[in-house]
């Protein structure tokens, strides 16, 4: 099967976050992290298109959040962002297939228990990657995150050459 170009879906994305540099550098990077991990740990096509374009949306529900709720705590994003993720896939002509597992995966990507696919753990550990550094996370966080988030050998390899104190104590 082939795949439509996950540029399209990124350059959707900076037009749905226009105005918010920090988003779209946010959810470029966890898509760049993502990708390489997927790589890494060897995932089948269908998977690895899936991860990469949940990568990019999945905090597709921020701004929605917060003009609905008021903020933009895990618990609203994965409220308000599948519908969201939904229609900009089907809008660029996704597979139903993709479009249902990214929405499954964008209502879900801050719970970190009952992780079931590749995707989404590696989708957490991108995101993880990302938010340790943007929240300016203590060495307890990084080192939390690396023993409880961090399963992939790829992912946890990453995390360890950004984050010295993860690698010094390994």
């Amino acid at each position: 099967m082939t795949y439509p170009n996950i540029d399209l879906v990124i350059h959707g994305m900076i037009k749905h976050d226009a105005g918010n540099p920090k988003l779209i550098q946010h959810f470029l990077k966890v898509h760049e992290f993502a990708r390489l991990i997927g790589i890494g740990e060897g995932l089948e096509k269908l998977v690895q298109f899936t991860l990469e374009t949940a990568a990019v949306v999945h905090d597709i529900g921020i701004l929605t959040a917060k003009r609905k709720h008021g903020s933009s705590a895990g618990k609203y994003q994965e409220l308000e962002g599948p519908a969201e993720a939904k229609s900009l896939l089907s809008g660029l002509g996704w597979p139903q297939e993709v479009i249902d597992r990214v929405c499954y995966l964008v209502g879900r990507h801050h719970t970190y228990t009952n992780i079931d696919g590749p995707d989404y753990q590696i989708l957490a550990e991108a995101d993880f990657l990302v938010n340790l550094l943007e929240s300016d996370s203590s060495v307890q966080a990084q080192k939390n995150a690396y023993h409880n988030i961090f399963k992939t050998e790829t992912g946890r390899r990453l995390c360890r050459l950004l984050y010295p104190i993860v690698q010094q104590e390994t």
